[in-house]
């Protein structure tokens, strides 16, 4: 249906992010300005430790109340609203029967029940040819072994599957009617030939799943369908309003700040930390460390690091060693203390680690402390020890032949410090730049509607119109971080068996 509707100049943008504990509707204006937010939130279960599951209708009912709160708050009807873009959580299993109804709560992307499936993909696949077809490792958060896990563990709710989803695709199917995807959130399945923008028939046929249960797939600025009826009643849009594929949260939020070229990038210091870096072709870390994703936009892919506690560490030392004291405070004191912290190193594995070290038992750790030490030196360490797990991403990606970007694009709540972004400008030896918005993905959403619509000819075209850029951080001269990164590299693999014995 690419093509099947123009939006309107004069109109806004609707973008619609489903994130995991909120949806967060966002409408912009011919100028890129954000014009009004709604939200709603929502829990999540935990029926077992380490499970982590959502019933899709929240999401709708969420989709509804932050629609027409977002309409209410800019004084606009559905009348207004030109185009609409999807965004969401990724690798989410929403599992409908044939009559579109939900067999089962959707395994969320940080549920850790599967580590045998995955255990079972690589042997059913082979390690390095899942890597060289899907661009990525079998991790428990992608979707492929969360089906494997209901086929063996609920064949029930298995023998009524007639359709998989990804989370914002549910939202989707309840506006539209449509069965249908972008490029970027099916590369998280596990499921697609990441070079060949398809779903991959050899990875199906080895873990004896129909392709016929998979959406179909579009380009993230793709029309895929049009507000039903039903769901205009629901939402307060109109009905015929055109919905763009749209693309993951991580691709999305890319998209939002103008990382779309092989030139821009980006980082994220949110709980988790993120480096993305778009590539003009497909390429792959070997051992599929890094992720190997396509971008939400035609002929782009990108390359993602991703830490699981950035901000997330700064948080949880303030909320244990400060509590109550202001984060600007708080870090304004490590300024005090020179880069290297004098010998102390932080190890950012509070909640295990994703890239480069796919270990779920890796811990944090502060090393070297000595009575000289002060509460400056420890924040510094935080600080630091956060900037260089983001340089472990992007090193792998150096190694795998990514060539590093002019300027990475910053968001995320550590990005607000100045110190901070020095930090990190630093480690990695590139400029960071902030944007105009802090919206992320639902921002990215509907910029990607915005050139289905017809506004412009293409995302990078759109990109360079309406994201709007700040302040600058530019690396000062010279590496004086190197000696610290290589004591930092060397404290993982010495300790990873203590880790691990720690874990039990």
């Amino acid at each position: 249906m690419a093509g099947a509707a123009r939006a309107r100049r004069d109109g806004v943008l609707l973008g619609i992010d489903s994130s995991t504990t909120a949806t967060k509707a966002v409408l912009v204006g011919p100028d890129g300005g954000v014009v009004a937010v709604g939200t709603a939130q929502y829990p999540v279960a935990t029926p077992h430790p380490g499970w982590s599951e959502q019933h899709p209708e929240l999401w709708w009912e969420a989709t509804g109340t932050a629609v027409r709160a977002a309409l209410g708050a800019a004084g606009l009807t559905g009348e207004a609203v030109a185009a609409v873009g999807l965004t969401g959580q990724m690798h989410g299993s929403v599992l409908l029967d044939a009559a579109g109804e939900v067999v089962r709560p959707a395994l969320l992307w940080n549920d850790q029940r599967t580590a045998a499936q995955c255990d079972q993909i690589r042997a059913r696949v082979g390690p390095r040819r899942l890597v060289s077809l899907t661009g990525n490792d079998a991790l428990t958060g992608f979707t492929a072994p969360k089906l494997l896990w209901v086929r063996e563990n609920e064949p029930e709710a298995w023998a009524r599957v007639a359709h998989v989803l990804l989370p914002k695709d549910f939202v989707r199917w309840r506006l539209t009617g449509e069965l249908a995807t972008d490029m970027a959130d099916a590369s998280g399945t596990l499921l697609l030939d990441v070079a060949g923008r398809t779903w991959s028939e050899a990875v199906l046929d080895d873990l004896g799943l129909d392709e016929g249960l998979l959406p179909a797939l579009h380009e993230g600025p793709e029309v895929t369908g049009t507000v039903t009826g039903a769901a205009a009643r629901a939402t307060g849009l109109v009905a015929g309003t055109p919905v763009v594929a749209g693309g993951g949260d991580q691709a999305a939020t890319a998209v939002g700040v103008g990382a779309v070229t092989p030139q821009v990038g980006a980082v994220s210091l949110g709980t988790s930390g993120v480096v993305f870096v778009p590539t003009s072709g497909p390429v792959v870390e070997p051992q599929g460390r890094a992720h190997a994703f396509c971008h939400a936009l035609p002929d782009t892919w990108h390359v993602m690091g991703v830490m699981l506690s950035a901000a997330g560490s700064l948080r949880w030392y303030r909320d244990t060693l400060a509590p109550g004291e202001d984060f600007g405070a708080l870090v304004a004191e490590a300024a005090s203390v020179e880069a290297g912290a004098e010998g102390l190193r932080f190890l950012p594995y509070l909640t295990g680690e994703r890239t480069p070290h796919a270990d779920p038992a890796a811990r944090g750790a502060f090393v070297g402390l000595t009575v000289r030490h002060t509460r400056a030196h420890l924040t510094r360490a935080v600080l630091e020890g956060v900037a260089f797990g983001l340089r472990d991403s992007l090193e792998l990606m150096r190694a795998a032949g990514v060539p590093l970007p002019a300027q990475l694009r910053a968001s995320g709540g550590g990005a607000k410090s100045p110190l901070w972004r020095q930090v990190v400008a630093d480690v990695l030896g590139v400029p960071l730049v902030l944007t105009g918005t802090t919206e992320g993905a639902a921002y990215g959403a509907a910029l990607l509607a915005a050139v289905a619509g017809g506004w412009f000819a293409s995302v990078p075209e759109a990109s360079a119109a309406l994201v709007s850029t700040g302040e600058v951080t530019e690396p000062r001269a010279g590496d004086s971080y190197a000696a610290a990164y290589a004591s930092f590299r060397r404290l993982y693999p010495a300790l990873a068996a203590e880790f691990r014995a720690l874990a039990g």
